[in-house]
């Protein structure tokens, strides 16, 4: 249960699929880190995912590192980064992260159901 205050809402919802977390935030800026730097919380106001000047989350997904983040763009083409190639986004909890890689979509998703802040999918 997600239990959120006004003006507070929902971003996205993802299943977890691995041990690493992609973040995107609306600033097209993506940090890459370990699940278990998530903690997990039985009740409280939530944790930081991803630090933004500007904006906030745009999206979010859970990955194995040994299948690599993949995602699809508008024109359906289907991409996938190794672990190796996303170094320069890795970095932990609460980082600012760096501009996403080349091939990602504008829409700023990995192409899963979101949050629209009421509770329902996009």
């Amino acid at each position: 249960m997600l239990n959120v205050v006004a003006p507070d809402a929902a971003r996205a919802l993802a299943i977890v699929e691995g041990e690493l977390v992609a973040l995107i935030g609306e600033n097209r800026k993506m940090v890459i880190f370990p699940l278990d730097q998530v903690p997990e919380m039985a009740r409280g106001r939530g944790v930081r995912l991803q630090r933004y000047k500007d904006g906030g989350l745009s999206d979010l997904k859970t990955f194995m590192a040994e299948q690599g983040l993949s995602w699809t763009d508008t024109a359906g083409r289907a991409f996938t980064l190794t672990l190796n190639e996303l170094a320069d986004w890795r970095g932990n909890r609460a980082d600012a992260g760096r501009l996403a890689p080349k091939g990602f979509p504008r829409s700023n998703t990995f192409g899963q159901v979101r949050a629209n802040g009421n509770g329902e999918g996009r």
